[in-house]
């Protein structure tokens, strides 16, 4: 059957050419001009997805989510937006839209957006019919099972990867540090025995330990000076706004402590809690090293990176300190700082 699309925006234009596009990949599509058009397209019609601004006129794309989402909780939602705006589209991917797209669009992104939305939406659809009769597929379909959650794990990540994109919006100049301390963050966690499930937890934690810096403003994240007292201990808020913007997440639950604690220092002497030694959640205590390192080998607004041996005469000194000493070694030792 046709998947149809429902296109909600103000801007004639866009509306013309995202139909035009999306028809010439073989889907069906309805346009309408404000969240309060759209809804009634909605109640009138089944679709497949919607594609929404944020800004229009009647009712914004933020209230038109909410609700979709009461009356169709599955419903499958990408938001487009303004750069200015990135704060609403965080909001938006809290009140259970997959994806947001920052204008002006690219119609190939645009295209490969509404194709993993609706691979995911056919997936969940699939896990829900095995559900349905588990007792009688489970020994039938128990492979598929396993194949569709992998598939679905990529495109659940896929869609937290753009929380990391706006992160990296935020601050160009850490660009891709998130991506780096996960890959790190992962080899040490490997070398110590992880099994899959805590694995997977390190993963999203770690791809998500800065989400707070969205929260904190521009001029302070990419000041061209050394932060003054009152800077720093505003940015070191950063964990517990990166907390805030996930909490409500059933998904991100089990991930929550490794990012509020991740700049919790060994001796101690971190934030937010002022937690020490073995009080650190393991998970915590691995993504404080790698964080360190790559921030002390990334270019900053005030200065350049750091040459490898200093760095790593630097993390040398706070083994015991900053850092879990049994951690640290394996990082040095075992050289996970260069990464393939």
């Amino acid at each position: 059957m046709q998947d149809r699309i429902l296109i909600v925006d103000d801007e004639d234009m866009i509306c013309r050419v995202l139909v035009r596009r999306l028809s010439a990949e073989g889907y069906a599509c309805t346009t309408a001009h404000n969240g309060k058009e759209g809804l009634n397209q909605a109640y009138k019609n089944p679709f497949s997805l919607i594609i929404s601004d944020i800004n229009m006129p009647e009712m914004d794309g933020l209230e038109l989510l909410k609700r979709i989402k009461t009356m169709n909780p599955n419903m499958m939602v990408i938001m487009v937006t303004a750069y200015p705006e990135i704060d609403m589209a965080v909001e938006a991917m809290r009140l259970g839209a997959y994806d947001f797209i920052i204008k002006p669009a690219d119609l190939d992104l645009v295209v490969l957006s509404v194709k993993r939305a609706l691979e995911k939406k056919r997936l969940e659809e699939e896990l829900e019919a095995y559900h349905k009769n588990l007792e009688k597929l489970v020994e039938e379909k128990t492979a598929g099972l396993r194949q569709a959650y992998r598939i679905l794990k990529k495109v659940h990540l896929d869609s937290v990867k753009v929380l990391v994109e706006a992160i990296d919006a935020k601050d160009p100049y850490t660009r891709g540090h998130s991506d780096r301390v996960k890959k790190m963050s992962l080899k040490i966690a490997q070398r110590l025995g992880f099994n899959d499930e805590n694995l997977e937890i390190l993963e999203y934690a770690s791809l998500l330990h800065d989400i707070g810096k969205i929260g904190i403003r521009d001029e302070i994240l990419q000041k061209p000076a050394a932060l003054n007292s009152e800077e720093y201990q505003y940015i070191q808020e950063h964990p517990l706004i990166g907390i805030k913007i996930l909490e409500g997440i059933e998904f991100f639950r089990d991930k929550i402590p490794l990012i509020r604690h991740h700049h919790e220092h060994f001796d101690g002497k971190g934030y937010p809690d002022g937690l020490n030694g073995e009080a650190i959640p393991l998970g915590a205590r691995i993504i404080a090293v790698p964080d360190a390192f790559d921030a002390m080998s990334s270019m900053r607004p005030h200065r350049g990176a750091l040459p490898l041996q200093n760095i790593l005469t630097e993390m040398e000194a706070g083994k015991g300190k900053q850092f879990d000493p049994k951690i640290l070694e394996i990082f040095l030792t075992e050289k996970i700082y260069v990464l393939n």
